[in-house]
């Protein structure tokens, strides 16, 4: 068994002065952060999705540092990487301008009903302060961090690559999984795809993913081969009359039965479906609908360790 509790996650070097902080997968809302210790600057990417993670990660940080976080940076506005935002007291927050929107317009989600389990504790909806649109430059010591959005929809409409030139280490956000099923259902199939071509031409030597251990470009390819595949196996859908929820439970997943999270097919395939009708790159969708036919895939709510 697993232990994913809070006491299991790492620190992990990928250059001098960057860190991650890496937390066992293979559960919804278990994300991995990363910090840049750059002497009195120290820069955290994204938070936890509970009260208790996110405090078990801001001690392994000063613990790392002995100092207090002075900026944080959000890879989007899921709750898994934002929640525990309101605890980086004193911390600047840097996000793209829609993860404020939808930070302020949604507040926390929890979801009732439809995923079971958590161990919330208290939390309070804490969103960006300076927000940017296309790129942004911070300046951490003698460390440079480029903030990058690859301009259009890809896991989410909000995504941020947070890119160190100088050390090549790139903390990817929820744009890369390692060992769990890419969920593009508040984003878009396609523009995922054409997001990875903006890693890729950033050629970096490390990649720490928003899930899963650190890796290459290797796993980015595999990101690719499942978001392709999720195109396919819709096209055959669509071509057969078969709704997402159908379709999931006759599809074979492949070389990708081996990914955690499984259920996500469904909601992906709601995307697929959206854009094989016309739908732009993000545009709004039946949410409900989709997560529905997940939990109906899944046979019951869905079990979480967070």
């Amino acid at each position: 068994m697993t232990d994913r509790s809070p006491a299991a996650a790492a620190v992990t070097r990928l250059a001098d002065q960057v860190h991650g902080y890496v937390q066992p997968d293979g559960s919804w809302y278990i994300n991995n952060c990363g910090f840049v210790a750059a002497g009195d600057h120290t820069v955290l990417i994204d938070t936890c999705s509970t009260e208790r993670r996110t405090r078990a990660l801001l001690a392994a940080v000063e613990g790392a540092t002995g100092r207090p976080v002075t900026t944080l940076v959000n890879t989007h506005h899921h709750g898994d990487h934002t929640n525990g935002n309101y605890l980086v007291e004193g911390a600047t927050i840097i996000g793209h301008r829609k993860t404020r929107e939808l930070m302020v317009a949604e507040g926390i989600q929890t979801f009732d009903g439809i995923f079971t389990g958590s161990d919330w504790g208290e939390l309070r909806s804490r969103p960006p302060e300076v927000v940017f649109d296309d790129r942004l430059t911070v300046h951490a010591g003698d460390v440079t961090i480029e903030l990058i959005h690859p301009g259009h929809a890809a896991h989410t409409t909000n995504d941020v690559l947070v890119w160190l030139p100088e050390q090549r280490v790139l903390y990817a956000g929820d744009l890369v999984f390692n060992g769990g099923s890419p969920f593009a259902l508040m984003g878009s199939v396609a523009g995922w795809r054409k997001a990875l071509d903006v890693i890729r031409e950033l050629e970096p030597e490390v990649i720490l993913p928003g899930h899963g251990p650190a890796c290459g470009l290797d796993v980015v390819d595999t990101v690719d081969g499942y978001l392709a595949f999720v195109q396919r196996t819709a096209e055959r859908g669509k071509a057969a009359g078969l709704g997402p929820l159908e379709l999931a439970k006759d599809t074979d997943l492949g070389e990708f039965a081996g990914l955690t999270e499984q259920e996500r097919l469904p909601g992906n395939l709601h995307r697929a479906y959206a854009e094989l009708d016309g739908a732009e790159w993000g545009a709004q969708i039946d949410l409900v609908a989709a997560v529905m036919d997940m939990v109906a895939f899944n046979g019951e709510p869905i079990r979480c360790f967070s």
